[in-house]
């Protein structure tokens, strides 16, 4: 059986049927009196809009793409999940793939022609393109900018400030009192950006505790990966000094990192204690927790879609950089204990 059109919607509520079509669709104001006589025919009927239709109507597919590095990161997977939780509010579906971090797939994709694409915008989180190819790409969907790439305003682009985000991490290592902070994750080259960024911000914790960084703490990698970080952990307990903290410029360095100090013989934090970021859900189970840096990744996702969408509709703000709020969250790996929950009263 058929469900109820639009037709059936105007009936019951006494509108004509442009009136429905105005509210379900938001093509033009409505008064309230109106609108709340529709709303309330649509729930009596329980009526749900095709969503298909109304796309091919408009010529669109109903679907944007979501394209991450690397899927089995696990900050990318939580992402991706906050990213189709925000899009299915807006009656979209989630193409999601992954570039593998490779330039030429980033730039294969951004060469397609625009009529090629079965999508209407693009979330892209790139490594390896540049402000100048973009601009240049073939293919004209929408996008906004996911990552810390830095496009100098040119697009539109959602993130963290990643140099206050490892300020407040290195800053929570010194105030606890450890003086050979090390920083694992530098990426000195040209699509570096987030790592270069975060040890500028590490530099900058220093420089505000009146402290000369070692550079031999400062230890890059290529990924982030768990391995890098285990292995960049045993370059720094090689030292003649090693260091008595560490920044880990995410979770799974920080995780490779631990696990290197158990096979070392040595305690998390006692002996050296450990900041990740990007409050991954292993880092809350791992022995010990792990504390972090957390972006908020619901909030990354909604701003991203709703940019988006408004890019998509034709109703575009200037290109920006919006940045998102992070936090500090402390637990085992710095501190030896989680902070106590608030007393229950009797």
């Amino acid at each position: 059986m058929a469900g109820p059109t639009l037709r059936d919607v105007a009936k019951r509520a006494n509108v004509s049927i442009r009136t429905v079509s105005n509210v379900v669709n938001g093509y033009a104001p409505v008064s309230d009196e109106l609108r709340a006589r529709v709303q309330a025919a649509l729930d009596e009927l329980d009526y749900r809009p095709n969503l298909i239709a109304r796309n091919l109507k408009q010529g669109r597919s109903g679907m944007i793409a979501l394209v991450v590095p690397e899927l089995d990161v696990p900050y990318f997977a939580e992402l991706a999940r906050e990213v189709i939780t925000a899009a299915r509010a807006r009656g979209y579906v989630v193409m999601v793939d992954q570039t593998d971090g490779d330039g030429e797939r980033e730039r294969e994709l951004l060469g397609r022609d625009s009529r090629a694409t079965m999508f209407d915008g693009l979330l892209l989180s790139p490594l390896s393109v540049s402000a100048e190819e973009l601009r240049a790409r073939g293919n004209r969907v929408p996008i906004v900018l996911l990552g810390e790439h830095i496009f100098n305003g040119s697009f539109h682009h959602v993130a963290i400030d990643n140099v206050a985000a490892a300020r407040e991490a290195t800053a929570h290592l010194l105030g606890l009192g450890r003086r050979r902070v090390a920083a694992v994750g530098d990426q000195p080259y040209a699509t570096g950006e987030t790592a270069q960024l975060r040890t500028s911000g590490y530099r900058q914790a220093h420089v505000r505790e009146g402290l000369e960084v070692d550079e031999r703490l400062v230890v890059p990698t290529p990924r982030f990966h768990r391995r890098q970080g285990a292995a960049a952990m045993e370059q720094l307990l090689a030292l003649p000094e090693p260091p008595d903290a560490v920044f880990c410029y995410n979770d799974l360095l920080a995780l490779g990192a631990m696990r290197a100090l158990t096979r070392a013989g040595l305690r998390v934090p006692d002996d050296v204690a450990v900041v990740g970021m990007d409050d991954i859900e292993e880092g809350q189970y791992s022995t010990p927790s792990l504390t972090t840096i957390a972006p908020d990744k619901k909030e990354i996702a909604r701003m991203a879609v709703d940019v988006l969408m408004e890019s998509i509709s034709g109703a575009a703000r200037p290109p920006a950089e919006i940045v998102v709020p992070h936090r500090l969250i402390v637990r085992e790996s710095t501190t030896g204990q989680v902070p106590a929950s608030p007393a229950i009263p009797s």
